[in-house]
C-alpha cells in the first residue's frame, strides 16, 4: 500500500485519527485556557487595577470570552447534531447579547432606552444582508451555484418577518403610549406572543419539521462531517460555556461606562453602539457561517444566520422586555424611517433571493449592497 492510501485508511493503523485526537485537544486547549486568562485581567480588575491598560485588556478578554463561548457552543452543537447543533448557538449568542443590552441600560439609564431596538435591528440587518450576503458570495464564487431546503428557510423568513414587525415597526403606530413605545400592557403582550411563536418555531424546528432543516448532502460529499467530540468533550464545553457567559455578562457591566465616555467623546451616533454590540457578539458565529457555506454546506449556514436573527429578535426583545417591566424602564422599540424601510428591504431582498432554493453569487452581492448602505447611513446619517 502506497503512502497516500495509508494515510486515508484509517482502519490500517493510519496516524490520521491520532492527528485529529490531538488538533482536537489543542483546540479545546486554547479554548480553556483563553478563558482562563480572561478571569485573571478580570479578577486584577475587580481588585482595583484601573486606566486605559486594564480597560484594554479587559476588551480583548471580552472578545476572547465571547469567541471560547462561541467555540464551546459548536463543540456541543457538534456532538447533538442538526438542527439542535444551530439552536444551541443562538441561544448562545442571544444570552451574550440580552447580558451586553441589559449591562449598557443599567449603565445608561433613561438615555439608553432605545439600545435594545438599536442592537437587535443592527444584529437583523448584520445578519440578513452582511452575513449571508458574504455567505452566498463565498459559496457562489467557490461552488457556482448552491442549493438548500426551502421549506425551512421559507418558516425562518416568515416567523423573522412577522416578530420584526411586531417588536420594531407597530410601536411607531399604537396611540395608548406616546412616542416609538409600547405601555406596559401592550409590551407584555407583544412580549409573550413573541416568545410563543419563536417557541413555536424551535418546536417546528426541531421535531415536527426536523428534516425541513437538515443539510443537503451534494454529489460530492461536502456535507460530510468531522468525527464528533466524545461525551467528555462536551461536558467540558458544558462548563466552560457557562464560565465564558458568565465571564461577558461581568466584563460588559464593567466595560459598560467606558464605552458610553468613549463614544460621548469621539461624538459617534448611539446606533453606533448597536452596531458595536452586534459585531462582536456575532463574529465568531460568522465566521462559522462563511466557512460551511465554503464548504458547500449552505443549509448549515442559512440555519445560523436565520436562527441566531429569530433568536437575537424572539428571545432578546421579551427576555429585555420582561427585565425593563420589573426595573421599570421605558423601551423605545419603534425604528425611525429610515431604518424601518432598511429592515423592510433586507426582509423582502432575502425573501425574494432565497425563493428558489439554489443561489449564486448575484443574490451574495445584492444583499452585500445593503449592508453597505446600512453601515454607511449609520456613520453618515
Amino acid at each position: 500500500m502506497g503512502t497516500d492510501e495509508h494515510m486515508i485508511d484509517i482502519t490500517a493503523g493510519s496516524p490520521v485519527p491520532w492527528l485529529k485526537g490531538r488538533l482536537r485537544y489543542f483546540s479545546t486547549q486554547w479554548a480553556l485556557v483563553l478563558p482562563t486568562a480572561c478571569a485573571l485581567v478580570l479578577a486584577g480588575r475587580l481588585a482595583g487595577a484601573d486606566g486605559f491598560v486594564s480597560s484594554f485588556f479587559l476588551g480583548v478578554g471580552l472578545l476572547g470570552a465571547v469567541t471560547a463561548a462561541v467555540h464551546h457552543s459548536e463543540v456541543i452543537a457538534h456532538r447533538i447534531g442538526e438542527p439542535y447543533g444551530t439552536l444551541v448557538l443562538a441561544l448562545t449568542v442571544t444570552i451574550i447579547e440580552v447580558a451586553l443590552i441589559v449591562s449598557l441600560i443599567a449603565s445608561g439609564g433613561s438615555a439608553e432606552t432605545a439600545i435594545a431596538r438599536d442592537t437587535v435591528f443592527a444584529s437583523i440587518m448584520l445578519i440578513l444582508t452582511g452575513l449571508m450576503g458574504l455567505c452566498l458570495l463565498v459559496g457562489g464564487q467557490h461552488h457556482t451555484e448552491q442549493r438548500f431546503g426551502l421549506e425551512g428557510v421559507s418558516a425562518s423568513l416568515a416567523t423573522l418577518a412577522t416578530i420584526g414587525a411586531l417588536t420594531l415597526i407597530f410601536p411607531n403606530f399604537t396611540t395608548t403610549a406616546p412616542g416609538p413605545a409600547y405601555s406596559n400592557s401592550q409590551l407584555a403582550f407583544v412580549a409573550t406572543v413573541s416568545l410563543l411563536l419563536y417557541a413555536t418555531f424551535i418546536f417546528v424546528q426541531t421535531i415536527r419539521h426536523r428534516d425541513y432543516f437538515l443539510p443537503q448532502t451534494g454529489p460530492d460529499g461536502a456535507d460530510a462531517r468531522a468525527i464528533p467530540p466524545s461525551k467528555r468533550e462536551m461536558y467540558i464545553s458544558v462548563g466552560a460555556l457557562a464560565a465564558c457567559v458568565l465571564m461577558v455578562v461581568v466584563i460588559a457591566e464593567v466595560l459598560a461606562p467606558q464605552m458610553e465616555n468613549a463614544l460621548v467623546v469621539m461624538n459617534a451616533p448611539k446606533e453606533l453602539v448597536g452596531l458595536i454590540v452586534s459585531s462582536v457578539v456575532l463574529m465568531p458565529e460568522g465566521v462559522a457561517a462563511i466557512r460551511a457555506a465554503r464548504r458547500n454546506r449552505l443549509q448549515t449556514s442559512l440555519n445560523l444566520a436565520l436562527g441566531s436573527a429569530l433568536a437575537s429578535i424572539g428571545f432578546t426583545i421579551p427576555a429585555v422586555a420582561i427585565i425593563s417591566l420589573f426595573n421599570g424602564w421605558t423601551l423605545a422599540l419603534g425604528l425611525p424611517q429610515k431604518e424601518s424601510v432598511l429592515l423592510g428591504l433586507a426582509l423582502l431582498v432575502s425573501s425574494l433571493s432565497l425563493n428558489t432554493g439554489r443561489t449564486t453569487v448575484l443574490q451574495g452581492a445584492v444583499h452585500l449592497t445593503i449592508f453597505m448602505v446600512y453601515v454607511f447611513t449609520v456613520v453618515v446619517p
